[in-house]
């Protein structure tokens, strides 16, 4: 077993030679890492950013096959979506868990269109029949009375009743980084985060021998020495197409995908809904959040064409979902409800110039593809979060033109780390056991040592003391906005709250990072001026 510390990885990257580079930390990106290194490669792992801090943080926080995806006849995607969150529930199941989803049906005079009806049933059914009965339930429709006991607050005069159905959720940016560190702890990757890919290193014959690379939080340059490189960049692909000399027979398609937090008081839920709407041919979900009292409404899936490291939520968008909730429901939403939001890209997947593309991003492939630059280069592009293993089998099995006797892949069954037996014995207990697995002992033996750490850190979520600490010791944290807004998601439920106990998270935490009172301050002024942004950008006050 190695480490998960990034001092530890960089002294590595520098002076060891590896059998294959990944570029990008999302999920596929540490995916293929935990896959290449379970093969016995040895495999180093980095990112520009932090791990999952580009769409693999900012997806809807869902596992699920793509009931949607059945309208275009994409049945073998949805064959392999539900496959691989059957094996994700299996792999990790402290942070994949069952989630049943309401489709409410509304009509008029207590009658619901026979269309619609047997629509919904019908895609139902295939969904079944495709897969999704691996979850353990079938789906069925629902009474009027059933419907408005999970979601309050859908708009009796016109429901009629609803189909549940069983889906799944999980918190996409710590399924990234528990996939980056069973490649570490387990297998013995190398992973480091915020290192910039900036060139590809060549030989006599052309072939790819190394990456120069800059350390973005001290600018030093270095080159890891490797036999081969993958690139899983998502929407940022093409850097690394130029770096490789690499023209695709596809280009990146980015989709903006935004969601919104509302307090739970505003949208009550217990289960996830199906909102179709208005005037358009998509829906959009609502789910319940699990590490505070609000609900996530999301997403929209708009062509984006700014700039790929700051995609903005914008009054459009924030008007766009807030009506789609209002027009199911009798919430009266507006945007002083909204305590929290997001916005992602989707890195889908459009033919190269010259032929003719749709114009609806919906319409776009989301199936992946991988192409081989003939130099010992790897591309990954495309896909969805949910297939990320798949993907990642995919692009492993790409390396055996360059890796001779490649072993055959392990994924299929390996459990991440943090799976091992572990019976939660209290409600803080499941809380953190859903987020760290098995490695909950760690947390609760903090606590034991000093209990203060079990008080909550953030009003109104869950989080306690301790879980900062822990982030901070063991999951290559090196900033307050890493800590905030993916080693938690405390960001992503209420800004302004998170903002308020900003301090005395610093606090916490200050000592294990080497954090002085100087550091401290500038950790605070970049969080707040993090949120000032995205609320200003959605036009919302803080």
């Amino acid at each position: 077993m190695t480490s998960f510390n990034r001092d530890e990885s960089l002294a590595l990257l520098t002076t060891s030679k590896f059998d294959v580079v990944v570029i990008g930390a999302g999920i596929t990106g540490a995916g293929v890492a935990l896959d290449a290194a379970s093969r016995g490669l040895k495999v180093a792992l980095i990112d520009a950013g932090d791990i999952a801090s580009g769409t693999s943080s900012k997806s809807s926080k869902m596992v699920h096959g793509g009931l949607r995806y059945l309208q275009q006849r994409e049945f073998r995607l949805v064959y392999e979506n539900l496959r691989e969150r059957q094996r994700l529930l299996e792999n990790a199941p402290f942070l994949v868990r069952p989630l049943p989803f309401l489709i409410p049906l509304f009509g008029s005079n207590g009658v619901a269109s026979r269309t619609l009806v047997k629509g919904y049933s019908t895609a139902l059914r295939l969904y079944d029949l495709t897969g999704g009965w691996r979850i353990g339930q079938r789906h069925r429709k629902i009474s009027k009375a059933e419907s408005l006991s999970h979601l309050p607050t859908l708009r009796a005069e016109s429901l009629v009743a609803g189909f549940l159905y069983l889906d799944a959720r999980g918190d996409d940016a710590r399924v990234a980084l528990a996939l980056a560190k069973t490649a570490a702890l387990d297998y013995r990757a190398s992973v480091a985060n915020y290192v910039r890919a900036l060139d590809i290193v060549r030989d006599n014959q052309h072939r790819a021998s190394g990456v120069v690379c800059r350390n973005e939080l001290d600018h030093s340059t270095f080159t890891i020495q490797t036999s081969t490189i993958i690139n899983a960049t998502g929407v940022w692909a093409d850097e690394i197409f130029a770096m490789a000399e690499h023209v695709p027979s596809h280009r990146i398609s980015p989709a903006k995908g935004v969601h919104l937090s509302v307090p739970r008081t505003r949208l009550p839920a217990d289960v996830a809904a199906v909102f179709s709407v208005p005037n358009e041919h998509r829906s959009i979900f609502i789910i319940p959040a699990e590490d505070a009292p609000v609900t996530f409404i999301g997403t929209t899936d708009t062509a984006y064409d700014g700039v790929l490291d700051d995609p903005s939520c914008t009054p459009a968008d924030v008007k766009y979902l807030l009506d789609a909730a209002n027009a199911s429901t009798l919430s009266n939403l507006t945007v002083e409800d909204v305590t929290g939001l997001w916005a992602g890209l989707r890195p889908l997947l459009a033919p190269s110039e010259g032929r003719r593309v749709s114009q609806r991003t919906a319409d776009l492939s989301r199936r992946h593809r991988v192409t081989d630059s003939l130099d010992g280069v790897v591309h990954i592009t495309g896909g969805k979060w949910t297939t990320y293993r798949q993907m990642a089998q995919d692009t492993v099995d790409a390396l055996s033109r360059y890796v001779p006797s490649l072993p055959k892949v392990r994924t299929k069954n390996l459990r991440l780390h943090g799976t091992s037996p572990w019976r939660p014995q209290s409600e803080i207990e499941t809380h953190l056991y859903q987020r760290f697995g098995s490695d909950s002992a760690h947390v609760l033996a903090l606590i034991n040592a000093r209990p203060e750490l079990a008080e909550i850190a953030i009003k109104g979520q869950n989080y306690i003391n301790a879980e900062f600490v822990y982030c901070a010791r063991t999951e290559m944290v090196t900033s307050l906005v890493d800590l905030l807004t993916r080693r938690t998601r405390a960001h992503l439920m209420d800004a302004r709250a998170t903002l308020s106990s900003a301090p005395a998270i610093v606090r916490l935490v200050a000592d294990d990072l080497k954090w002085d009172d100087e550091e401290c301050n500038r950790q605070l002024a970049s969080y707040r001026d993090l949120v000032i942004h995205e609320l200003e950008c959605a036009g919302l006050v803080l």
